[in-house]
């Protein structure tokens, strides 16, 4: 097959040298283009001639119709070509022309590139004594596969200028193919960047199902993980028209189902150009994002709600505008393409005697560029051909320099040279363009790192305007390498306004999200915080819990400070208990000023005056001590409050039980036994409240030097606050002390129940009784209560308990004295008691 193809080729040479060269306007035949045809695959031929060259160096194919796309593509090349020419610092005296051979698609054939009778013999022609340079193909890639092998045979350099594609980059079937645009390494990313910073996590995906849409995929599908942007669906479209028919409803479901609002659209544009332009007609309102490649099929935006288009960052060359808007067909005499669509388009007239084109109406030519949206500025695929025109100049500069020697010895003679021998000063190419970018032509020397991000509009009706809306650059930080222009973003579209890309709404502050089962992290509910956590960010994954000096507020949006609090004197509570508490002190130091006075009243030296005495000042300090549980608790406070209740508490009860023991000794002084009637005279009941005082100590000591009070904090009783209060440290010792206590307690009542009926009008032994009975109940029930209840009111109970247990034995045994002493006065006690006075005096 190979050599039959060079057969052809050769044979097709030789043909060549015969064929005239027909210059006639009117002979030019009309293409039959069928409708919707677009040939937009163009290969230009670069040559180089010796000499300066004066305005002529396009040669266009007289049988082709140049259409808009096409001419936009050629003017940049025949603006760089006139730049390099009029530049002598580039290839002085060599002047550089080129062919251009637009085709469609489907007539794409390996033969059809030499069918025409002007047509280019690679390598080679020596018809015009033009020397092949190399060739420029795109903007599809298709194009560079067709002609890649033949190209290969002959060593002709191929510089692609369309959008990359990774099969092209293959060296060993494309060793001297060159693609001018970058790879597309950090596109995922950058499409990532704008999909967050708009809030979109439910995205859908549409690319071809070839090499370079998978791909993308892949590097897509990493970026969302990231991100936390999950794929609604993705549709990988096929190019086999028979499979496509059979998917084609399926596709369209999907993206009609679907509720993500946003879809990325990336690949093989002649697979999904058919595709959208259906979803197009069908009125599918999605925003699209995708790249500069599909330029031409988003110029009315319009029918979307939008459409996002990246593209590689280029500057903008400088006169280019001027030349586009002063170009005129009378400066290409030989330019037939040109020339036809001037004459077509633009009602120039063609005098009889002149070849050459007048009267070309500059305000037509205005309302046709902008009927046909006709950009003044460089797209990309025009950029990329524009560098390489300028790439193929410098490398060709390069080699000349390198090679001075050898053209010196042929001055005068024609330049000869072979395309093969540029191919190492192309693939090692560096060179700044006129716009100052700095271009390297090696694909490892490239870098994607930055995007201008355009969007589709239609600025007049039937007039598509692409506006720059923001950048994205790798240089910068994560979180700052994409730039929106807000301004824009409101001059060109009500993006704010669209429906949300979400596949669940963003949770509200003082929600978290909760995950549906079987579905993407994207899909959500949302339910409320818990207790005491919040979450001040609206679509928060988990509620954050509050510190144990803060709360949650009632919508559960932030924490707020809580309030520190305890029993304190300024309470009422507090207040009220710090009253009983003075007054009850201030009744029994009026009760012991009382018994002081009538201390030889027969009634205060009954049963020991002495414990009478240290019973009431032992009342007085268990009042008092009450006020030690109020107010803000300290380490001294909190150690006081228990050791202060149990010595004092063990003091009054064991003077009780000491007053109990005397009356039950007092009425055995007539038993004959000596032993009872010794303890009585050697005041053996007054050793009582030492030794139940000392064992009470020894308790106490024990508890603070394993395991003291201390000040704690409650943060959790009470909402809102932070209750301060005293930790009895070790449980066991503080229920040790309080069950000695209760075992005096007993004790007392016990022995005061049995004396209870001893027959004597000075027997108090009944009022000790229900004294004892009355501090058993209250101790009794402040167990279970203490147990139920925290913080302040735990505080409470217990100030309750002493209060009302020390009130109970003040009552029930001094009251009933004190109504004899100060209201009786008069009684004579000495005739009821006459018989057993003699007996008990030793005692008063």
């Amino acid at each position: 097959m190979l050599s039959l193809m060079s057969v052809f080729l050769i044979l097709e040479y030789f043909l060549l040298f015969s064929a005239a060269h027909s210059r006639c306007f009117w002979r030019i035949k009309q293409n039959e283009n069928k409708v919707g045809d677009v040939e937009d695959d163009c290969f230009f031929y670069i040559y180089t001639r010796q000499g300066p060259l004066l305005n002529d160096p396009f040669h266009g194919n007289p049988d082709i119709q140049l259409t808009t796309r096409n001419i936009h593509l050629i003017l940049p090349l025949l603006f760089a070509i006139k730049q390099i020419n009029r530049n002598i610092y580039i290839l002085p005296n060599i002047s550089l022309t080129f062919k251009v051979n637009c085709v469609k698609k489907e007539d794409l054939k390996v033969i059809s590139m030499f069918s025409n009778r002007d047509a280019t013999i690679p390598n080679y022609n020596c018809k015009h004594g033009r020397r092949l340079l190399t060739v420029l193909t795109g903007p599809r890639w298709f194009s560079s596969v067709v002609l890649g092998p033949l190209l290969h045979i002959f060593a002709i350099p191929q510089l692609y200028y369309g959008p990359f594609h990774p099969l092209l980059s293959d060296r060993e079937h494309y060793p001297y193919l060159y693609q001018m645009s970058p790879k597309d390494t950090f596109l995922a990313l950058a499409m990532m960047a704008l999909v967050v910073h708009f809030s979109w996590n439910w995205v859908g995906l549409v690319i071809s199902d070839d090499e370079l849409g998978i791909q993308f995929f892949s590097k897509l599908r990493g970026e969302m993980h990231k991100h936390r942007v999950c794929l609604a669906f993705v549709n990988m479209i096929i190019e086999n028209i028979q499979l496509y028919q059979k998917r084609a409803e399926k596709y369209y479901n999907q993206i009609v189902m679907s509720s993500a609002k946003v879809i990325i659209i990336y690949g093989d544009p002649d697979t999904l150009t058919v595709h959208f332009r259906l979803w197009h007609h069908l009125g599918i309102k999605r925003l699209w994002i995708t790249t500069s490649q599909w330029d031409g099929n988003t110029s009315k935006g319009d029918s979307f709600h939008g459409i996002f288009i990246f593209s590689h960052r280029h500057s903008e060359i400088p006169g280019f505008k001027s030349f586009i808007q002063t170009v005129q067909p009378s400066n290409y005499s030989k330019d037939t393409s040109i020339a036809r669509s001037w004459w077509m388009y633009f009602n120039c007239s063609l005098p009889s005697h002149s070849k050459t084109l007048k009267n070309c109406s500059t305000k037509i030519l205005i309302e046709w560029l902008s009927k046909h949206q006709f950009e003044v500025s460089m797209s990309e695929p025009s950029y990329n051909l524009y560098n390489a025109v300028y790439a193929v100049a410098y490398a060709l500069h390069e080699m000349l320099i390198q090679h001075t020697e050898h053209w010196q010895k042929n001055i005068g003679k024609a330049l000869e040279f072979y395309s093969w021998k540029m191919t190492p000063f192309l693939e090692n190419n560096k060179f700044i363009n006129p716009s100052g970018y700095q271009f390297n032509i090696n694909q490892r020397g490239k870098l994607d790192t930055e995007y201008d991000i355009l969007y589709a509009m239609n600025f007049l009706p039937a007039l598509g305007l692409n506006a720059k809306i923001g950048k994205f650059s790798k240089h910068f930080l994560h979180g700052q390498q994409l730039y929106i222009t807000e301004d824009m973003i409101d001059w060109t579209m009500d993006i704010r306004q669209t429906l949300p890309s979400v596949c669940s709404m963003p949770c509200s502050v003082g929600f978290q999200k909760s995950l549906q089962k079987g579905k993407a992290v994207c899909c959500f509910d949302c339910t409320p915080c818990p207790e005491n956590e919040v979450s001040n960010m609206t679509d928060m994954d988990q509620c954050v819990k509050c510190p144990n000096d803060q709360y949650a507020n009632i919508k559960q949006s932030h924490c707020l400070k809580k309030f520190v609090t305890f029993l304190a004197y300024e309470d009422p509570l507090g207040m009220a208990l710090a009253s009983l508490a003075l007054c009850f002190s201030a009744l029994t130091a009026v009760i012991l000023s009382i018994f002081l006075k009538h201390q030889d009243n027969p009634i205060v030296k009954a049963n020991n005056r002495l414990l009478s005495y240290i019973l009431l000042i032992s009342l007085i300090f268990c009042f008092l001590c009450s006020l030690l549980f109020i107010g803000h608790p300290h380490v001294a406070t909190c150690i006081l409050q228990q050791t202060t209740f149990a010595v004092v508490f063990t003091v009054a009860v064991s003077a009780i039980l000491a007053k109990t023991i005397t009356v039950v000794m007092a009425f055995k002084i007539t038993d004959p036994r000596k032993k009872i009637r010794q303890m009585l005279v050697t005041r053996a009941p007054n050793y009582i409240i030492p030794i139940c005082t000392m064992i009470q100590l020894i308790l106490c000591g024990t508890w603070l030097g394993t395991s003291p009070p201390f000040v704690d904090a409650d943060p959790h009783f009470e909402h809102g606050h932070i209750i301060i209060v005293c930790n009895k440290g070790s449980v066991i010792a503080f229920y040790c002390v309080l069950g000695y206590l209760g075992l005096l307690a007993l004790g007392s009542f016990t022995v005061a129940f049995l004396a209870r009926n001893l027959p004597d009008r000075f027997n108090e032994a009944k009022f000790l009784t229900f004294s004892m009975l009355v501090f058993c109940s209250v101790w009794i029930t402040f167990l279970p209560v203490y147990h139920s209840t925290k913080g302040k009111a735990m505080v409470v109970v217990e100030i309750f308990s002493i209060l009302t247990s020390s009130a109970g034995l003040l009552v029930c045994i001094f009251f009933p004295k004190c109504f004899t002493i100060l209201l009786r006065p008069m009684v004579n006690f000495t005739q009821k008691f006459s018989g057993t006075h003699s007996k008990i005096k030793y005692i008063h």
